[in-house]
């Protein structure tokens, strides 16, 4: 019997996930031995700053890559929103699993919703993307800084006098918390992070054998998504320090990526959709960060990394 181990965050969330990736490697592989290493990251260490002012997504990979590249893990599992644009240069992502709801959902403390929030509201999110169009919908709002994993969150909502969170629908629904969404937030309102609801499997490059054992539970759809999304952040050079939508979604051969670039404050949003087939999805990507760039995007980004 042949042994793989998978490198995972500590997270509930992150071991759902491992959890579940196991799974499906022994539904498909059943000789197979699947061990789970819990690899602290630097994201889960530092909880009382906000991402974007000590190093962004990557903070949430970098142990775990490293552990892959020192070969004492076999594949790392990712929620895909928190995977950085730049992979190490010997790792890749070899598969990604079909998306759970890609979109971002509201918890308030006496069940109403964003529309029927008070004046003021008091809303809790780490994300900058979130905060900006939040502000463009609804200026009124007061929002704050919030960190930690899911359950954490969901006990500030009670203990830090928030009148609601924002959270990825995904990991809820994913950890069996689906009655404590108030609203689904619809992406006209908040357009979701790359990769968000979505998790894929990092390996070796090299490591043939290992890419042989995901390849069927690779879900084509999703990736193709990915790739668009992806490459529309990758031509904006954007990170968690800049408030970047990118959703691609497929019909039949077709697929249509909807993206945006906001100013911190909420004041000024570009927004662009375009429709192409799958299989330039990349191409589909760098060109509408191209037209963003044209719209007026490169003034908002240069703006926040001189600030």
């Amino acid at each position: 019997m042949s042994k793989v181990i998978i490198g995972s965050r500590g997270s509930p969330l992150a071991l759902w996930q491992a959890n579940w990736v196991k799974d499906l490697l022994q539904e498909h592989h059943s000789d197979l031995a699947v061990d789970i290493k819990i690899i602290k990251t630097s994201g889960d260490k530092i909880q009382d700053v906000p991402l974007a002012k000590i190093g962004g997504k990557g903070l949430f990979v970098k142990e775990i890559e490293e552990g892959l590249l020192k070969r004492e893990v076999d594949f790392a599992v990712h929620s895909m929103k928190d995977m950085p644009i730049i992979f190490p240069v010997n790792l890749c992502i070899a598969c990604v699993t079909k998306r759970e709801n890609p979109f971002d959902a509201l918890i308030s403390r006496n069940d109403i919703k964003l529309d029927d929030l008070p004046k003021g509201a008091k809303i809790g999110t780490g994300s900058l993307r979130r905060m900006s169009q939040l502000l463009y919908y609804r200026p009124d709002l007061n929002l704050v800084p919030l960190r930690g994993n899911l359950e954490t969150r969901l006990k500030k909502l009670e203990t830090e006098g928030l009148d609601a969170i924002i959270l990825a629908a995904a990991g809820l629904i994913r950890l069996g918390w689906s009655d404590r969404i108030t609203e689904v937030i619809p992406p006209e309102i908040l357009l979701p992070a790359m990769g968000q609801g979505a998790v894929g499997i990092e390996t070796r490059k090299n490591d043939v054998d290992n890419q042989i054992l995901l390849a069927d539970m690779d879900d084509e759809e999703t990736h193709y998504a990915l790739d668009a999304e992806r490459a529309l952040v990758s031509q904006l050079e954007g990170g968690c320090n800049v408030p970047i939508g990118s959703f691609a979604t497929l019909n039949g051969d077709q697929i249509t990526l909807k993206g945006l670039v906001a100013s911190l404050d909420g004041k000024t949003i570009y927004k662009k959709e375009l429709t192409d087939l799958k299989t330039n999805a990349v191409s589909l990507g760098r060109k509408m960060g191209n037209e963003l760039i044209e719209m007026g995007a490169d003034r908002i980004m240069q703006e926040i990394k001189f600030n």
